[in-house]
């Protein structure tokens, strides 16, 4: 793994998989779990890039605002999911519209 082509190809799949998560699933979990692999995905090429670039901090530092704007989005996105849940008694997505005021 000492190899710029690898880790891009794992972030790759990382991506591929949370986009097919994101789009074939109506559970807001299983939409949720797709999102957080493509930010995963996206850090990860932050780190491989800026090691493979000088070694300089920027993509870590990249890397971690992206976990941080994670943590944020799945603590608002689980508390919306809760709410539907505690509302219609179902996590799916199409069913949110039912919640505009």
């Amino acid at each position: 793994m000492n190899h710029l082509t690898t880790y891009l190809i794992i972030s790759a799949i990382l991506f591929i998989l949370g986009l097919l998560a994101m789009m074939t699933r109506k559970n807001g979990v299983s939409v949720l779990m797709g999102v957080e692999l493509i930010l995963n995905a996206a850090g990860l090429n932050f780190v491989a890039f800026s090691r493979f670039n000088g070694g300089n901090l920027n993509g870590q530092a990249a890397a971690l605002f992206i976990m941080i704007i994670a943590a944020a989005e799945a603590a608002v996105a689980l508390a919306i999911f809760l709410n539907l849940y505690r509302l219609q008694a179902t996590a799916e997505v199409d069913k949110a519209s039912l919640m505009k005021g």
